[in-house]
């Protein structure tokens, strides 16, 4: 069985920013050639709090994709970074995901237990929230990206991949 994929990422939102390290990412991975499974990119998301959310939920709706892995650009971080939950207000939703064995033994990614406080973690509690709400089977990450550079950029698509490949095996078990 092939796991339906949906991969999001955000646009830029600040004056200086060139692209966005999320985007540039699966710009990457949309390259690449030999991935077997089904991927559907939402790319270059707005950064707004209400129409990114609606629209990922959007194509979730009509997709109903196994797995979800929203990504946004983080500046100041050097790895890939897996959000462990989302926060709204008071509420905190929580990936359904182990996120231990996903990333156990990476070269560049770790486990992160703050999303933000900006629209990347207004756009996964969403999803989380919407996933619950709706008794959705998706299974839904969250992954923060540095700034790709020429030095850690095949690093960071290698994880990457590796991170897919095993939430995908993990669905299909």
């Amino acid at each position: 069985m092939t796991a339906k994929i949906l991969l999001t990422s955000f646009d830029t939102w600040l004056p200086h920013q060139q692209s966005n390290s999320s985007d540039d990412l699966l710009a990457k991975i949309s390259q690449i050639k030999s991935l077997p499974d089904s991927l559907t990119f939402l790319r270059k998301l707005p950064v707004d709090f209400q129409l990114a959310p609606n629209l990922a939920i959007a194509e979730i709706n009509q997709l109903q994709p196994d797995t979800i892995i929203c990504c946004g650009m983080a500046e100041s971080r050097q790895k890939l970074t897996v959000e462990s939950c989302a926060c709204c207000e008071s509420d905190i939703r929580k990936t359904a995901v182990n996120l231990e064995p996903l990333v156990a033994d990476l070269a560049a990614t770790e486990i992160s237990h703050e999303a933000g406080k900006f629209v990347c973690e207004a756009l996964y509690y969403a999803v989380l929230k919407h996933i619950c709400d709706s008794q959705i089977a998706a299974k839904c990450i969250f992954v923060h990206v540095p700034i790709l550079t020429p030095d850690n950029a095949d690093t960071m698509v290698a994880d990457f991949l590796l991170v897919m490949r095993r939430l995908t095996l993990a669905i299909n078990k």
